[in-house]
């Protein structure tokens, strides 16, 4: 590490490593009411639709977790998510008609928890990827999230029906005290029984979600979780930290816990590094003998993104659109009752969202590729852009030991975080992000605390 650290990446080293999650730039915070509405025939007329990506979005959930800051209701009413699969449908319908012969090349389903929709409505949701989108379900991968209550051999025979290439199954921790101080109200047998129903389905690629730095949670503990989950051999498992958010239940609680979840993070990163599993990012760790499916890689936040459901995003190269977004259970089903009263002709229009200028799709890009593990290669990147944003110097994330540069001989030059930067990528994320969304950001989340 250099001893002469500027001032701006200071903040890096010296400050919390957990500052935001940057799975996604521009953040939603920094959405808004379009000045004028955008037509979508226009807005994908300009887009490559060769192997665009379709994620649909389930805002339902059995209960709402402690530490939740998705769109999403628990305990919705119980007509409900008929009604939301009826709009989902005519949405959907207004939406192949404008993509033409638009092909999809990789299919998410999301939420929310989507299996909290009983076996009939789960049916209704795949009818509208394959006859609706036209989406071949036998040729294109497909990724679906479930939590341990709503696996159940009925719905995962449909999952099978519908041939799910990809599961990903929302644990947390296998300690039931851990779970509960969390928010989650759920007893470890309902996991363990869980993944012996998704294991012995054979899905190609299961996915394990964990939680770390929680009350009551030890590294050892946290530890204990990770080789529970790995007793299941899956393909995937994510290392989430544990954030104090804005309107979830935990966020009502003011503690400093920064050495506590890197302690966490540090015990399970060594664990899985040392049983054949590779880092791909700061939450991802994948087994080394998992076969990936061609396509698109699992990230629903690329350009060509066509997102069906209330709080799904969707993504063009220069405007990222969606409906209006929430925490609140109150805003939440405003929105969601927004939504159900649209007419079929209100799905031919974006409303609100961002528009990327040539600096913000270059910081994207950079964030994107930075914060994984195989880094940002500049022979690629100029197939994109003439040069990088002034404000941006890699030179100074080198100076502090967070970022490393490698060249293959006459290969291309590639820089990638090091340990440390890798550790810190929910501080390098945010430190990349214009002045422009940090401001529009820190003014949503003073008007939604």
């Amino acid at each position: 590490m250099s001893p002469t650290i500027s001032s701006r990446v200071r903040s890096i080293i010296d400050g919390s490593p957990y500052v935001g999650y940057s799975y996604a730039y521009p953040h939603k915070l920094a959405y808004r009411p379009f000045a004028e509405r955008y037509r979508l025939d226009e807005l994908w007329s300009r887009e490559s639709r060769d192997a665009l990506f379709l994620y649909l979005h389930l805002p339902f959930c059995e209960f709402r977790c402690g530490f939740c800051n998705l769109f999403t209701l628990s305990q919705p009413d119980a007509d409900l998510p008929d009604r939301y699969l009826d709009q989902l449908a005519s949405q959907a319908l207004t939406m192949r008609g404008i993509l033409g012969d638009g092909q999809f090349a990789r299919v998410a389903i999301g939420g929310g928890t989507p299996t909290y929709l009983d076996p009939q409505q789960l049916r209704r949701l795949f009818w509208i990827i394959t006859e609706i989108m036209k989406v071949d379900v036998s040729d294109v991968p497909l990724s679906c999230e479930v939590s341990p209550q709503t696996t159940t051999p009925d719905r995962i025979e449909i999952l099978k029906e519908f041939q799910l290439d990809r599961i990903s199954i929302g644990v947390q921790s296998f300690d039931e005290q851990e779970a509960r101080m969390m928010g989650r109200p759920q007893r470890p047998h309902e996991a363990l029984e869980a993944l012996e129903l998704i294991t012995t389905a054979g899905f190609p690629i299961v996915n394990v979600d964990l939680i770390y730095g929680g009350d009551h949670q030890t590294p050892e503990s946290f530890l204990e979780s990770v080789q529970t989950a790995m007793e299941f051999q899956p393909a995937e498992i994510y290392l989430y930290p544990l954030y104090v958010r804005p309107l979830t239940g935990l966020g009502k609680t003011q503690r400093s816990w920064d050495d506590h979840r890197l302690s966490c993070y540090r015990v399970a990163r060594e664990e899985l590094l040392s049983n054949g599993f590779e880092q791909v990012s700061l939450r991802m760790f994948r087994r080394l003998d998992t076969a990936v499916p061609e396509g698109p890689v699992y990230c629903c936040q690329q350009d060509g993104m066509v997102g069906l459901g209330c709080g799904a995003r969707s993504y063009t190269r220069n405007v990222h659109y969606c409906s209006e977004y929430g925490v609140a259970q109150s805003s939440v089903a405003a929105i969601l009752n927004a939504y159900l009263q649209q007419s079929q002709c209100d799905f031919e229009y974006a409303t609100f969202g961002f528009e990327l200028n040539e600096e913000e799709r270059q910081r994207r890009y950079i964030i994107q590729s930075l914060l994984q593990a195989n880094g940002l290669n500049l022979k690629e990147y100029a197939k994109h852009f003439e040069a990088f944003p002034e404000a941006i110097s890699l030179n100074e994330l080198m100076d502090a030991g967070l970022l490393e540069r490698s060249a293959i001989i006459d290969g291309p030059v590639a820089y990638s975080l090091t340990e440390l930067g890798m550790e810190r990528s929910d501080a390098i994320g945010p430190w990349l992000y214009s002045n422009e969304v940090q401001q529009l950001m820190e003014s949503a989340a003073c008007q939604m605390s």
